[in-house]
């Protein structure tokens, strides 16, 4: 059974944990921050996002926050290219809601997304993260469509590497 997570919430076939179950009743603390830039044609945009990596964190997401700095927003990593669909349950302001596809550019902008809505907002395709940000900003600041994302989290994996090893000579007499 699938089961539809809110506040920036993504739809998960996989069983709640105990610990991990109920409806978000307060904002969470805040996460673990990293850089991430966005580089448009107005310039490189940089912002401090929170890493939502954990489902029940993903399931909080921005609930029950006031307010998004304009260089804050939180990042949701998938691990996987994936379909992801976001609501704004239980979320007090409006949200730029973007998707960054595998090629770590960004696929689709939902901007300023209605606070409180139960209206699923879609990837329509598979996203490696969703990014929110602060309602307004990406219009404000000219992020569209195809711009690269860069963030140490969505950094491609590092090439496996074989050691070198010398193959052993045989001299025939």
């Amino acid at each position: 059974m699938a089961a539809l997570l809110g506040g920036a919430g993504v739809a998960w076939g996989l069983p709640a944990l105990a610990e991990d179950s109920g409806e978000p009743t307060q904002a969470q603390p805040v996460l673990p921050k990293e850089s991430l830039t966005i580089v448009s044609a107005t310039g490189s945009h940089v912002f401090s996002v929170e890493l939502a990596k954990t489902p029940r964190q993903q399931q909080v997401g921005e609930m029950f926050r006031t307010q998004v700095p304009a260089d804050g927003g939180m990042l949701f990593p998938w691990g996987v290219p994936q379909q992801s669909d976001m609501w704004m349950e239980n979320t007090l302001v409006p949200l730029d809601i973007v998707f960054i596809g595998p090629d770590r550019r960004v696929q689709a902008i939902v901007e300023n997304a209605v606070p409180q809505s139960l209206a699923h907002i879609s990837s329509h395709g598979p996203a490696l993260a969703t990014l929110e940000l602060a309602g307004g900003v990406t219009a404000k600041l000219g992020i569209v469509v195809g711009d690269k994302v860069e963030s140490a989290t969505l950094a491609p994996p590092a090439p496996v590497t074989q050691p070198r090893t010398e193959q052993p000579t045989t001299k025939t007499p």
